[in-house]
């Protein structure tokens, strides 16, 4: 499974984004999916998850509130809506899927897209 995201960039402090996932290959195979985030110097941190037909979802804290997470199914695609950023917001966000093969159940990871919340 391929995933690429987009919708990054520059906001200003309270403004919004919306970051877009699209997955390519083996697609039915998909389970659950998520968005993680890496800040310069920091570890690379879960945001939110959603299960595979969409109906659970899973937030931190640090955007509880604010993020919301939903997939299309039928277009192999997971966004993520941000409202309200704060400048700790800032970090490259990565669209990670897990999918079934050969029995097993792995991870991919998608190249990351910048989000910039400027003060």
């Amino acid at each position: 499974v391929q995933l690429v995201e987009s919708g990054g960039g520059l906001v200003q402090v309270g403004g919004s984004l919306r970051l877009s996932c699209a997955a390519s290959g083996t697609t039915f195979s998909i389970n659950a999916m998520g968005w993680y985030r890496q800040a310069p110097g920091k570890q690379r941190e879960l945001v939110a998850t959603i299960t595979g037909g969409g109906g659970t979802t899973t937030y931190a804290d640090f955007v509880k509130g604010r993020f919301t997470i939903s997939r299309d199914n039928a277009k192999n695609t997971m966004d993520l809506q941000m409202s309200s950023l704060k400048p700790e917001d800032t970090a490259v966000y990565y669209c990670m899927v897990n999918f079934w093969m050969g029995g097993g159940l792995f991870g991919s990871w998608g190249q990351g897209t910048q989000v910039t919340v400027s003060p």
